[in-house]
């Protein structure tokens, strides 16, 4: 069985999900009608969603039913639930078919009725990062993808979509906090802005990362400042010589660079084009720096990269923004009871067209 994070890595809001504070208000009221009726019915609760996916989040939603599963007692004080739940899951990473069983929880509906919105909303986000990052990951034919979308997104998502993008693939992300589930740190290259602050001298700023970074930092210099990748590549190349891991093409696809000028009329020449890349590739090996590597940004999806594989352009790593945000496809989780508990047997009982629809891939999960 594969190990799974611990709760406490979550850093969960504890006591606003319990109170319910993210929950439908639908969700809340009916555990506040359970809990005042003194109903107390035992119910399977079966969780899936309809697309063909990489699972990502199980371990989240365990950590909010661990955590924040049961009942506030008269003095104030919470009753922990998760001891009276019975609960199967499959692992994150997993690929699952539509409509596949992926989470079954057993046990008193009003100990868990307020957290479903929270379980279902970190199993959609999580799902949706993982099976784009699937799909940029199969593109890129085993070359390194750099998940660089941090900028696009609010900051709190950060750590959870970082994790997503991992177990599907994506060796390498831009900040701390993408990184910080499996131990991790964020990877980045020189950044335009910096080149700025030192008067538009790429390499110069270059030198100062490699002056100031620590030994094992990859020094990754962004050479398109002037829009001259060919020029700046082999500027910074002779400068810092093996202590530059690789340099990085992110040319607006506005533009075009330099040493495209001549070449213009029987191609598409905006943006980090393949004649570009292999223009830098052709520069850098002719003046021996064949350990240089050539790292691509700027709009790349599935499909460009995909493309760029069919051509064989000489790219070493894809760093992925926006696009593991698309929404190609949508992975809405639903959580349904399907059966309920009477005088210690099983009844079916469930919404039309939602049956009960067991999983021998479950795995029991045991959490102290």
């Amino acid at each position: 069985m594969k190990p799974r994070l611990d709760p406490s890595i979550f850093n969960l809001p504890v006591e606003k999900m319990r109170d319910g504070y993210y929950s439908d208000t639908y969700f809340n009221r009916a555990r506040e009608i359970l809990e005042r009726d003194g109903a107390h019915p035992i119910v399977r609760m079966q969780v899936f969603q309809r697309a063909d996916a990489v699972l990502c989040g199980i371990d989240e939603a365990l950590a909010i039913l661990r955590l924040c599963s049961g009942q506030r007692r008269g003095n104030d004080t919470w009753e922990d639930g998760w001891s009276s739940l019975v609960v199967r899951a499959l692992p994150d990473g997993s690929h699952v078919a539509p409509y596949e069983t992926i989470l079954v929880i057993e046990g008193d509906y009003g100990l868990f009725a307020h957290l479903e919105t929270c379980y279902l909303g970190v199993l959609s986000r999580r799902t949706r990062i993982a099976t784009n990052a699937r799909d940029i990951v199969s593109a890129a034919n085993g070359k390194t993808v750099l998940f660089f979308p941090a900028r696009f997104d609010h900051h709190l998502v950060q750590t959870g979509d970082g994790y997503a993008a991992y177990i599907s693939g994506a060796l390498g992300v831009s900040t701390d906090a993408n990184a910080e589930w499996w131990g991790a740190r964020g990877i980045g290259t020189v950044p335009h802005a910096l080149i700025a602050a030192y008067g538009g001298d790429t390499v110069l700023a270059t030198q100062k990362v490699a002056q100031y970074a620590q030994a094992q930092a990859q020094i990754i210099a962004l050479v398109d400042f002037d829009n001259d990748c060919v020029g700046a590549s082999l500027g910074v190349a002779r400068a810092l010589r093996d202590r530059l891991w690789g340099v990085r093409l992110d040319t607006s696809q506005t533009l075009v660079d330099r040493s495209l000028w001549n070449e213009m009329g029987t191609f598409n020449p905006t943006g980090v084009c393949p004649r570009l890349v292999r223009n830098v590739r052709h520069a850098l090996d002719g003046e021996g720096f064949t350990g240089v590597r050539i790292v691509v940004s700027g709009g790349f999806n599935p499909q460009r990269i995909a493309a760029f594989e069919r051509d064989d352009v000489p790219v070493d790593a894809y760093a992925v923004g926006s696009a593991f945000f698309d929404n190609a496809g949508r992975f809405d989780f639903t959580a349904d009871i399907a059966a309920i508990q009477e005088n210690g047997k099983w009844r079916a009982c469930h919404k039309v067209g939602r049956p009960e629809r067991p999983n021998p891939r479950l795995e029991r999960v045991e959490m102290e």
